[in-house]
């Protein structure tokens, strides 16, 4: 019997206690560490920050979810990873012995490297379903009282599709309440045009998210660096394309988002040679740290060097789709372990992307997510908006019920040639 043992409870650890159980051998263990009681559904964020969706409608109870599936649950979170004996500490000062660690906390958001930058101070996020419930009821207050809106994600970020979700979202709203005319919006981003998303862009989103923002009269700031955030004013420096100053700006604002950079979160930082100087855990080809054999990492909290230097950093985002391949790599070689064999199964990292924009949307398919690739495509339209819905819909109930791929899904993405694993 080994012990198989999962800090993290969101897309990425909840996906792994799933498939790691029906990969596991019967006598198996397979605990999961979670911070929350909670599950809860992130691409759903920007819904909630508007008011079109509440937290019990992307929300899911995780004791009867994975009861159900015959996994433990530990609540409390992990207050430091020990590799060296093999332990988890947790969050109330108890230690969980594994044989196998699969790490897949996400990110710590790191609003304390801006001054000013977040929920407690005077931006809102919603990287979070507590800080997305808190955009909400200031969004109600600005709706009653509209004004300039900053939308955007700060120097350091590698998640940049919400911001654009969310900025089309507002606008949406907005104009469904007839008053975007009195709301003027700045998107602000460190990427170096618009549609990079961190990833070099993927077939022609550079043109078709500055058509959408055209049309919908969003101003755009690249390549900026976020310095402060005052009550209602942020601070830009703006650069050109080979890393020098080009201006500053200083934007007014009644309702600001900028999404922050993330970092490795405090039970992993410092560990040496299980992460970056980022706190990022690091993996090889097999999800595996190459230190430690028995600690595999999924998610966001995988280190992943930039595709390309930037007059301003940005980071490389972990899709959901990209997530799960790696979930499945990672299930599949720790079986391989317990049965004494050497992993052999990598992750494909392709990368689906449905990027909402309210009444419609964009589609992102990379295949693999990093180029050189086999496929770039995107499309646009509102077939993608309510693509996003359905998915949202299907995706919770697997996480409400245990569901692993089920097959059609697998032969769907079969015929599509979108693959979790390389052959």
């Amino acid at each position: 019997m080994s012990h198989i043992v999962i800090v993290g409870a969101g897309i990425g650890g909840l996906s792994m206690a799933y498939a790691m159980r029906k990969a596991a051998r019967p006598e198996d263990v397979v605990t999961v560490v979670s911070e929350d009681t909670h599950f809860h559904f992130v691409p759903s964020n920007p819904w909630v920050a508007v008011k079109w969706r509440t937290r019990k409608d992307v929300d899911v109870e995780l004791q009867p979810a994975l009861a159900k599936k015959g996994i433990g649950l530990q609540t409390g979170g992990a207050r430091r990873i020990h590799p060296e004996r093999n332990q988890v500490e947790l969050g109330n000062g108890e230690f969980v012995t594994y044989d196998y660690l699969v790490i897949a906390t996400g990110p710590k958001l790191a609003f304390d490297e801006i001054e000013g930058l977040g929920p407690t101070a005077h931006s809102q996020s919603i990287c979070h379903i507590d800080h997305a419930e808190t955009a909400a009821q200031t969004w109600e207050q600005f709706v009653a009282a509209p004004g300039p809106i900053v939308v955007g994600a700060v120097q350091g970020a590698s998640c940049f599709g919400p911001a654009y979700e969310y900025a089309m979202i507002m606008d949406t709203d907005l104009r469904r309440r007839k008053i975007r005319d009195r709301a003027p919006m700045t998107f602000v981003t460190s990427e170096p045009y618009v549609g990079h998303l961190g990833l070099g862009g993927v077939g022609d989103s550079k043109g078709m998210l500055e058509s959408t923002m055209r049309e919908h009269d969003i101003k755009w700031i690249c390549n900026a660096k976020t310095t402060r955030i005052e009550a209602g004013k942020m601070f830009v420096t703006e650069y050109d394309d080979l890393g020098h100053e080009r201006r500053t700006h200083e934007l007014p604002f009644k309702y600001c988002m900028m999404l922050p950079a993330f970092k490795g979160v405090d039970a992993l930082i410092g560990i040496d040679k299980l992460v970056n100087p980022r706190g990022f855990v690091i993996i090889d080809e097999f999800q595996r740290n190459p230190t430690y054999s028995n600690i595999y990492g999924v998610g966001v909290c995988v280190a992943i060097a930039p595709l390309e230097a930037t007059p301003v950093p940005t980071g490389v985002p972990k899709t959901g789709f990209m997530i799960e391949s790696m979930v499945s790599a990672a299930a599949a070689n720790i079986r391989a372990a317990l049965d004494g064999q050497e992993p052999s199964t990598r992750a494909t990292w392709n990368a689906i992307c449905l990027a909402d924009f309210g009444d419609r949307g964009i589609a992102f398919v990379a295949l693999p997510q990093l180029p050189p690739r086999n496929l770039n495509w995107s499309s646009e339209g509102k077939w993608v908006h309510l693509a996003k819905i359905g998915f949202e819909k299907y995706f919770m109930r697997r996480m409400k019920v245990g569901g692993t791929e089920p097959a059609y899904e697998r032969v769907l993405l079969e015929i599509l040639g979108v693959r979790k694993l390389k052959d």
